[in-house]
């Protein structure tokens, strides 16, 4: 068992520290390295939750110290999607597991696809929002939101998220870059405080439920926070193209994973 949590934690830092670069939890990552590694399935959830909160906020407190999230921001994109989440898992049974595996894969692939769309950032204004804009505020800098394409997107982004039971990590970031038009680097900070807060509330679910197992949640958290915080420090050394480049090629493998279970398992 020492064995397998070793080499569970030689995986889980690469992938904290390579997930946290581009404002995603990697918690199903988290969770198939640890039922590869023997943990029942039920504990793997709890354990990769309670992993995924610590290294999001290892990220966090890092991307914060650097001014690089945006808390208006994060009520707005997170109360919308929260709101749509419950709307798509209310209406998830109308399609077979099969079916939501497709449409996982093809969500991950699109995300990935539009990061590598050339966008000009948001830049900070100084002017009065117009009408159908919010100005956000962060730090010294202000932004203006287009709403009209903000909040639709911002809704079918939870809506999908909550149809096929994801957090949204993997589209949390395009939603901020290209619909809310703010730099990446904020954009991604943003994210980690969003999965920091999606992940306690999951593994709290999971663990009133008797399945948490600290002799291996315990020793892969302090894992996950330095390779959040590892993770942290080089995405803010980073060029925003690099980082968006690894966000869809981390997005692409994912699809790949998804499309090939969905047809290995039938659903």
């Amino acid at each position: 068992m020492i064995i397998n949590l070793i080499i569970a934690g030689v995986c889980i830092f690469a992938v904290a520290a390579a997930m946290t670069m581009v404002g995603k939890g990697g918690g199903n990552f988290y969770v198939v390295i640890l039922a590869v590694a023997g943990l029942p399935m039920h504990e793997a959830a709890t354990t990769g939750q309670f992993m995924l909160f610590f290294a999001s906020v290892a990220a966090m407190i890092v991307y914060q110290r650097n001014r690089a999230v945006s808390w208006p921001l994060a009520f707005l994109v997170g109360g919308l999607t929260a709101l749509a989440a419950l709307g798509g898992g209310y209406f998830s049974y109308l399609f077979s597991g099969f079916s939501l595996k497709l449409i996982f894969a093809v969500m991950l692939a699109a995300a990935g696809a539009v990061m590598l769309i050339p966008v000009s950032e948001n830049a900070p204004v100084k002017g009065s929002p117009r009408f159908g804009t919010l100005c956000l505020k962060s730090g010294e800098d202000r932004y203006l939101i287009n709403l009209w394409i903000a909040v639709p997107a911002t809704l079918l982004t939870g809506f999908g998220s909550g149809m096929v039971g994801v957090s949204g990590g993997s589209f949390l970031v395009p939603l901020m870059v290209l619909a809310c038009r703010v730099p990446m680097h904020k954009a991604v900070g943003t994210s980690s405080t969003l999965i920091a807060a999606v992940a306690f509330m999951g593994f709290g679910g999971h663990a009133v439920q008797g399945d948490f197992n600290p002799q291996w949640a315990l020793p892969l958290a302090a894992v996950t926070v330095c390779g959040g915080m590892i993770g942290g420090r080089f995405a803010l050394k980073t060029k925003p193209r690099y980082l968006k480049q690894l966000f869809a090629y981390t997005n692409w493998l994912a699809a790949v994973f998804m499309g090939v279970n969905a047809f290995y398992a039938g659903g």
